[in-house]
């Protein structure tokens, strides 16, 4: 689905052993989240906990709470201070993930067994509410690291909106399957929506925190949104650009689920009746998706699509990158940029 990104935190910025005295850099900062994530379920013997932390452990690449944790260092802020939201902010993105593989069916969850497979699907529902709640928990915990009570609230409105909006985009990635009537315009409001939410509630809620001012706060939000874009307009292209996936065999998932990603909306636009014709027997047919991958990538040339998508994801990584002159020169903010970069730049 729509929305699944995952980035090493270490991408774009700076080695971590070439930093400034007492910046922590980003492998530091997610070392923190990952011990903080261990702690928080894997004490309790109940199934919800056994549940919980089979999600969370071992983490993923923590690139949410990483951006969370550079924000509040971009504004001047203590990570510490912040750290307990950034362990919240990856049991948010978790709960989305394992709701994501109950609606999917999918088995397999970061080279394991999906807790709606392990588990039952209608005990993973519960595992995916309760995180969503360690969420909320963990945000009102920064009142013991010194976080003022007043951002604690804003920083709960934002997360909250941002969760709405998620929900918005996955309702609208349905409607958008069921019509496939290729509305580039309904598709972006779908990316904005569905995968930048979460990016943008993760900044703002670490500048929020941190006590950043509202013109940082908002310039954030603005990276982040866009960044979100960036990221997921470049996955659209990469299942078709990249000749292999892990396995060694090519990208077939958008083919298989009959998915109408940016690269397939763009060749429609452009493309010649037949093409089109070619299009819909793609995302319909039922023969080798290797194959039926093939006629399409033939058709994202012919109609320059791929080129396109690329320059559109270009683009939102530079707004992206833009938004960030409003903020004071640290090396947070040199990383935030690298990660819009690397957005873009990345080939897996």
């Amino acid at each position: 689905m729509a929305g699944r990104v995952t980035m090493d935190p270490s991408f774009g910025g700076a080695d971590p052993q070439d930093r400034a005295p007492g910046d922590p850099g980003p492998a530091l900062l997610a070392e923190k989240v990952g011990a903080g994530l261990a702690d928080r379920w894997q004490a309790e013997t109940s199934m919800l906990g056994a549940m919980c932390a089979h999600a969370l452990v071992p983490a993923g690449k923590l690139f949410r709470p990483v951006l969370l944790l550079e924000s509040a260092l971009a504004v001047g802020g203590d990570a510490d201070v912040v750290l307990p939201a950034a362990v919240g902010a990856e049991s948010g993105h978790v709960a989305s993930l394992v709701h994501d593989d109950i609606i999917d069916d999918d088995e397999l969850r970061r080279g394991k067994p999906s807790v709606q497979y392990r588990f039952g699907a209608d005990n993973a529902i519960v595992a995916g509410d309760a995180l969503i709640f360690d969420l909320f928990a963990a945000l009102a915990e920064c009142r013991g690291t010194g976080a003022a009570a007043d951002r604690i609230v804003a920083a709960l409105d934002v997360v909250a909106r941002c969760g709405i909006d998620l929900c918005r985009g996955q309702s609208l990635e349905a409607e958008l399957c069921a019509r496939r009537d290729f509305d580039l315009d309904a598709y972006l409001t779908m990316v904005r929506l569905k995968t930048a939410a979460l990016f943008r509630g993760a900044c703002e809620c670490g500048a929020l925190l941190a006590g950043g001012g509202e013109d940082l706060v908002r310039a954030l939000g603005v990276y982040a949104e866009n960044l979100g874009c960036a990221f997921q307009l470049h996955d659209d292209l990469m299942s078709y650009t990249r000749d292999t996936g892990a396995m060694g065999k090519p990208d077939t998932s958008d083919i298989r689920n009959g998915r109408l990603t940016l690269p397939v909306l763009l060749a429609h636009r452009a493309s010649s009746p037949q093409d089109r014709i070619a299009i819909a027997e793609v995302l319909v047919g039922d023969d080798d998706p290797a194959v039926r991958r093939e006629v399409l990538v033939a058709v994202l040339e012919r109609t320059g699509a791929i080129t396109t998508a690329a320059a559109m994801a270009r683009e939102y990584s530079e707004n992206a990158i833009a938004a960030l002159r409003v903020l004071p020169p640290t090396p947070s903010r040199d990383r935030l940029r690298g990660f819009a970069q690397a957005a873009i730049d990345r080939d897996q």
